[in-house]
């Protein structure tokens, strides 16, 4: 005779194998420094080893006015993928909007930190670098070039 009929597997079996697959992809993630997948805006990395998937803006292009920007903060242009901060008087800093945890965009910066709520990660305004040895982050935020060019930041 011919080989035994294998018993189909429920509807019911396939959700759940496929539920129980998904949550643990979904816990591994959050355990590494590596992002869980790539964001739809591409493009290339900064300095250490790529951008978190953020595109930087063309050159020249004009992210704001320096008044907008606090001494000892900073401000988030989040359509550029970039933050800028100023954490002395006259010095501007650019970085990558992009967290080098799980990918997730900063959203806030106070306390001389920029902080991302996703899994509370902050950076020091000045270079990036992680604030906390206890983050999930472990890497600083990649640079951003920028120019002040009379009232304004610009991409350098």
């Amino acid at each position: 005779m011919s080989d035994a009929l294998q018993p189909a597997t429920s509807r019911r079996a396939l959700i759940a194998g496929a539920g129980m697959a998904g949550a643990a992809g979904l816990l591994a993630a959050c355990g590494t420094d590596e992002p869980a997948a790539t964001p739809t805006t591409g493009g290339a990395g900064g300095p250490g080893g790529g951008n978190g998937g953020a595109q930087a803006p063309a050159s020249g292009t004009v992210l704001g006015k320096t008044a907008d920007i606090p001494v000892g903060g900073g401000k988030i242009f989040a359509e550029h993928g970039t933050v800028v901060t100023q954490p002395s008087a006259n010095v501007f800093v650019g970085f990558s909007s992009i967290c080098t945890h799980q990918s997730c965009p900063v959203s806030q910066i106070a306390d001389g930190k920029i902080k991302c709520t996703c899994h509370f990660s902050e950076f020091n305004i000045g270079d990036g670098a992680p604030a906390k040895k206890d983050q999930p982050a472990q890497r600083a935020l990649d640079e951003r070039k920028i120019v002040v060019e009379g009232d304004e930041v610009r991409i350098a």
